[in-house]
């Protein structure tokens, strides 16, 4: 007798967690034996496994609290609305993947709309570093979350928070990735100080990220080709978004060439000689294919009040992951064009500054090395979960 679908929802509100979405959904399938029907919110991944989202999912990807404010009636009716319809549809299970601000509300509503939902939270947020008192706020909703980084569940436990598992980082195992890293290794033994420096530029995956960075950016970009460097611009984009990045480059002294093409992407990395990069997922894609950079970030002005809220010392993985300080970081005032020019340089050539990150992002990968693939590891889990619901 043929088994029937397993019906998963799941909300991914990032093209990052759109990833963890679909890999997970196929690792759904291979160790359920099962068909999986998906339903809820997602992009192009989670579309291209068979989901219709219920809406776009940038919808929900907002970025700083005064955008959250702003956007605050929108965002409850849309968590009231997603709640509602996932209830009625009755899952076997509810994945929520990153966005917390959107999906740990949306938890709370689904669990006291029928609790016999498992519900599973893909991505721990960052209590570790800010607002702790969220880990027990998640703790009668959540049954389990599937944690990316090595030192989540301990803080979760520590935090009284629901019970973690790492899972391993998809990023870690990811064929692309391995090759650009390669690709670099084998770049590295055939450098020439004179050729033209190869610059890969990453302003954020979000409206609100890239109008913050974009100008300091292009500023950068001039201010280097004032002090003599010979540059050639990569700019990776998401589709939607390759339109504004257009626009906002257009006077640039040096044109990028926009890639909004995942196969261009990666190899892009495999040419880069540095990156200038917003703080996010970007920060671990780089450090993994062994591209050095330097990270950006701009808080907007009512995240500004919430600064003493923050514990962590580093707002990078690859610091957070090795431990010590691997990656500069700038935020806010401190985004300045001649600081980032100057390190530019730095990391473009053979220097110093450029084998210490190289060796930093080993570390990194070797703490970030799990037993199997993530997605495996994930759809254990879920599975085990939905099991442990349906024996009580």
């Amino acid at each position: 007798m043929e088994k029937r679908p397993l019906r998963i929802a799941v909300v991914a509100g990032e093209e990052s967690g759109d990833l963890l979405g679909a890999d997970l959904v196929q690792s759904l399938a291979v160790r359920s034996g099962r068909t999986i029907e998906l339903f809820g919110v997602g992009g192009r991944h989670l579309e291209a496994r068979g989901l219709h989202s219920l809406f776009d999912q940038s919808q929900i990807a907002i970025m700083g609290v005064t955008a959250v404010v702003r956007d605050l009636p929108r965002i409850v009716y849309r968590i009231g609305a997603t709640a509602r319809a996932i209830a009625r549809w009755k899952p076997d299970c509810l994945v929520t993947i990153d966005v917390p601000g959107f999906t740990l509300p949306l938890a709370r509503k689904v669990r006291r709309a029928d609790p016999s939902i498992p519900i599973v939270h893909y991505v721990c947020p960052s209590v570790w570093a800010w607002r702790a008192g969220r880990a027990p706020a998640m703790q009668p909703n959540i049954d389990r979350v599937l944690c990316l980084l090595p030192f989540e569940p301990e803080a979760l436990v520590r935090l009284k928070g629901p019970p973690g598992t790492f899972v391993g980082h998809r990023l870690a195992r990811d064929p692309a990735i391995i090759e650009a890293a390669e690709k670099q290794r084998q770049r590295a033994k055939s450098r020439r100080p004179e050729a033209m420096t190869t610059l890969l530029l990453l302003p954020g995956s979000r409206r609100s990220e890239i109008r913050s960075l974009i100008g300091p950016f292009g500023e950068t970009v001039t201010l280097l080709k004032e002090r003599g460097n010979r540059l050639r611009l990569l700019l990776p984009t998401v589709p939607h978004l390759a339109g504004l990045v257009s626009s906002l480059t257009a006077s640039w002294p040096e044109k990028p060439e926009i890639i909004h093409d995942a196969e261009r992407k990666w190899q892009a990395f495999a040419e880069a000689d540095a990156a200038l990069a917003a703080s996010g997922t970007v920060s671990l894609e780089l450090a993994l294919a062994r591209v050095p950079f330097v990270a950006c970030y701009k808080t907007d002005r009512v995240m500004k009040l919430f600064r003493h809220l923050i514990t962590i010392w580093s707002s990078q993985l690859p610091n957070l992951i090795a431990d010590y300080v691997i990656v500069p970081e700038y935020i806010d005032f401190f985004v300045r064009p001649g600081m980032l020019a100057r390190q530019m340089e730095q990391l473009a050539a053979d220097t110093p500054q450029r084998a210490a990150q190289l060796a930093g992002f080993d570390d990194v990968l070797s703490a970030l090395a799990a037993d199997r693939p993530s997605g495996e590891m994930a759809a254990e889990i879920v599975l085990a979960e939905i099991a442990k619901r349906q024996e009580t």
